[in-house]
């Protein structure tokens, strides 16, 4: 008798139905383990990608997304998954996911990176050093629309009240142009690279209907706009921004409310805000939203390193970049920042 032993392969694109399969079905599976990714980033970065999966007796068994980021201002890193909130080793077994991960720490000595990070929700090897720095903010929701609205914080409540009551209204976009203009002014005034135009083109192509733009509007002018991911039962406002009149007329507080309306009505029962950096504004505005927030694990493997990375606002030497980018025209921030922002996923 033969026996069947599981095998690593790479992911190509004959095989990107029967990945995503997999990914549909695992409970651990995320919107942002599927194939689609491999495509958005190696198009609109331009970053090697390595998606490996285990097979055994022909059926997938485990899967790990990975993309290697190597810049000379951010470091030389193996992601899974960059420019994503989550990622890392989704498997059927800990055969497969011991296959996998052993696989990964291989290929990251093997391209020379500073660290391996993979991004998971819970804890998986203690061993290892993670970044006690995000987290995210996850609710179900109720089938009804009004219970929702009932169960946003009372102070947080009266902020959608203004929107509504200062006759604001949301539409779907069929393309990103108002969308990259809104978030391009929200990441100019935070001082942080915007993504470029191409980067969310890409996404709306490759993932269709699972990847909505929703806008708001207030007498026919742009006041904000949301990218919205749809996996299974969940929807994700990923990109948003609003333009300089949204804070008057609490254009982003209308807006998540619209998202969160309108995902009730197709049936969603999960709402899933994304990711926040404690001690920051976006943390303290989901927190008011009555959200709770969970701590991500986002774990490392140091190849070169001997410290993790500290890429992020919050770090001390990148203060006087921050000062400087946001007084930039916008025009100009968003003619750099695709430069610099395609390296900090």
């Amino acid at each position: 008798m033969i026996k069947v032993k599981s095998v690593i392969k790479t992911l190509d694109k004959a095989n990107f139905k029967r990945w995503d399969d997999f990914v549909n079905a695992h409970p651990d599976g995320t919107f942002f383990h599927l194939s689609g990714w491999k495509t958005v980033i190696e198009k609109a970065f331009g970053h090697k990608t390595y998606f490996l999966y285990t097979e055994y007796d022909g059926a997938i068994t485990g899967v790990l997304p990975l993309v290697h980021v190597n810049s000379l201002l951010f470091g030389n890193n193996l992601v899974s998954s960059a420019f994503c909130v989550y990622g890392g080793i989704i498997a059927e077994n800990e055969a497969s996911y011991d296959l996998l991960d052993t696989e990964a720490c291989r290929l990251a000595k093997q391209l020379g990176v500073d660290t391996l990070e993979l991004r998971h929700r819970e804890r998986k090897h203690p061993e290892r050093p993670y970044k006690e720095l995000y987290v995210t903010f996850r609710k179900h929701l109720e089938p009804d629309v009004e219970t929702n609205m009932l169960a946003i914080p009372r102070k947080q409540r009266a902020m959608v009240r203004k929107g509504m009551e200062a006759g604001l209204t949301s539409t779907i976009d069929t393309d990103v142009e108002r969308l990259h203009l809104a978030y391009s002014e929200s990441v100019r005034n935070l001082g942080t690279p915007v993504f470029s135009k191409k980067y969310f083109r890409t996404l709306k192509d490759v993932f269709g209907g699972q990847c909505e733009v929703l806008s708001v509007e207030h007498n026919g002018k742009l006041i904000a706009s949301v990218m919205n991911f749809y996996f299974r039962d969940e929807v994700l406002p990923y990109y948003g921004g609003g333009t300089d009149l949204a804070r008057d007329l609490k254009g982003n507080d209308f807006m998540y409310w619209e998202v969160m309306r309108r995902a009730v009505e197709k049936g969603v029962k999960i709402f899933d805000y994304g990711r926040s950096k404690i001690g920051t504004g976006s943390y303290s505005f989901k927190k008011n939203w009555g959200f709770t927030p969970e701590p991500l694990f986002y774990e490392f493997y140091l190849v070169k390193a001997t410290e993790l990375p500290d890429i992020n606002p919050l770090n001390p030497k990148y203060q006087l970049f921050i000062a400087a980018w946001k007084k930039l025209p916008l025009p100009i921030s968003q003619f750099i920042g695709p430069f610099l922002s395609k390296d900090l996923g």
